[in-house]
């Protein structure tokens, strides 16, 4: 993969390019190398950088969410919510929407309904249930949210190309896809050896 990095641009503080012009990081290299006993880095290197990208984004989120105290996972919970035509949804359904727990998800509604964000009804249809909506007060939250996320996203992903934000959507996903598929194995085999 020829000219992977913007070469009019010198790389980030600490990065540097190989002999195809791709990123790397040198000090990971040199650790994954000790780590590996000197035995190829490539994949190790791969998980470092992924695991890099996604703090850095989550530190543009964070810091866009203005000091409001709004974890990831809170956030990601308005946000599934504010995308409801004002129906409620259950912890249930946040949770396997969001892929956590309900335990989880249940901690996650509590600092939303503690911030004005969120609230809980009871759910019409079973007594013993609430539901979860967001309120007028959680849609202004992201209605404010909204553009200086799409701008600091627009900055970090600045001359990707479609096809480039495109490849990499679908390449996290196949990791998502693999690490599933070998828990899942992983799973099956604890299963058997009981």
């Amino acid at each position: 993969m020829k000219q992977v990095h913007n070469a009019a641009q010198p790389p980030a503080r600490g990065l540097a390019q190989d002999a195809d012009d791709c990123l790397y990081d040198p000090r990971v290299r040199t650790v994954l190398a000790e780590f590996t006993l000197g035995t190829d880095t490539l994949a190790l290197e791969a998980a470092a950088a992924l695991r890099a990208a996604t703090h850095s984004v989550e530190r543009l989120r964070a810091r866009g969410a203005q000091g409001r105290g709004l974890s990831a996972g809170a956030l990601d919970i308005l946000i599934r919510l504010g995308a409801t035509s004002g129906e409620a949804l259950s912890i249930g359904d946040l949770a396997r929407a969001a892929d956590v727990s309900s335990r989880n998800v249940t901690g996650l509604v509590d600092t939303l309904e503690r911030e004005g964000l969120a609230e809980r009804i009871p759910d019409p249809h079973d007594r013993r249930s609430v539901l979860t909506r967001i309120t007028q007060a959680g849609r202004g939250w992201l209605d404010t949210f909204r553009l200086p996320t799409q701008r600091a996203m627009a900055g970090v992903f600045q001359g990707f190309t479609p096809a480039d934000l495109t490849a990499l959507r679908h390449l996290c996903l196949r990791v998502v896809e693999n690490q599933q598929r070998l828990e899942h194995y992983l799973e099956q085999t604890e299963d058997a050896l009981r």
